[in-house]
């Protein structure tokens, strides 16, 4: 297998995050440069569909996007440790916030980030007051986070999971423009520290952006 990374963005942080957990070191690792525009070649878009990175591409050739997919198939060749639930109601708990996760703090922050940082204008056309908007409306969310994770260690469960991957990972883009959590959210901060103390928060880092 091969899988297709770049070191800043956030979506392949969380996988390579994801393969830490597991200790998965088995899968080749290719790098492309998003900068020079490397996964919008013909060659890459034949294999992903869209010049979207992380892809997985397996040995009989097919190749597998979006961040969460590549996650569910490692967890299928690679089941422990469990990080996408053991019975169906754990599973459903963990999906449930996986999703939140992804839609009210990770893509919010990522556009963020991608609509402010100088650096990201080479990838996008930015619009500051639609990256300030969703800035804001991600920092918001953290108040659902924050009470979820007043009455639980880990934002799924009693363990780690993908959702926090997902939800960390989001956030911790943010800190690209300096935007951290609000220290009132005592709960969200408690987690993001034990976040970043674990030893695959180091595997999952991306380089500082220029």
């Amino acid at each position: 297998m091969k899988l297709y990374d770049t070191p800043l963005a956030p979506n392949p942080r969380r996988v390579r995050w994801f393969m830490a957990e597991k200790g998965i070191d088995d899968v080749e690792v290719v790098t492309l440069n998003l900068m020079e525009g490397q996964h919008k070649t013909p060659s890459y878009i034949r294999k992903a569909g869209l010049p979207n990175v992380p892809m997985l591409e397996l040995d009989d050739g097919t190749c597998i996007t979006e961040s969460v997919a590549i996650c569910r198939y490692l967890e299928s060749r690679y089941p422990e440790p469990n990080l996408f639930g053991r019975t169906p109601e754990e599973t459903a708990v963990i999906e449930m916030w996986t999703r939140r996760a992804e839609m009210l703090v990770a893509t919010p922050m990522m556009i963020g980030v991608r609509h402010t940082h100088p650096m990201m204008g080479r990838l996008e056309q930015q619009n500051p007051e639609v990256g300030q908007y969703n800035l804001q409306a991600g920092l918001k969310a953290l108040k659902v986070l924050d009470r979820r994770l007043a009455d639980s260690e880990w934002l799924a469960g009693d363990r780690l999971t993908i959702a926090d991957i997902v939800a960390f990972v989001g956030l911790d883009f943010g800190r690209l423009i300096k935007v951290t959590p609000p220290k009132e959210l005592e709960n969200v901060c408690r987690w993001a520290e034990a976040m970043k103390a674990r030893p695959a928060a180091a595997a999952g880092m991306p380089q500082k952006a220029a």
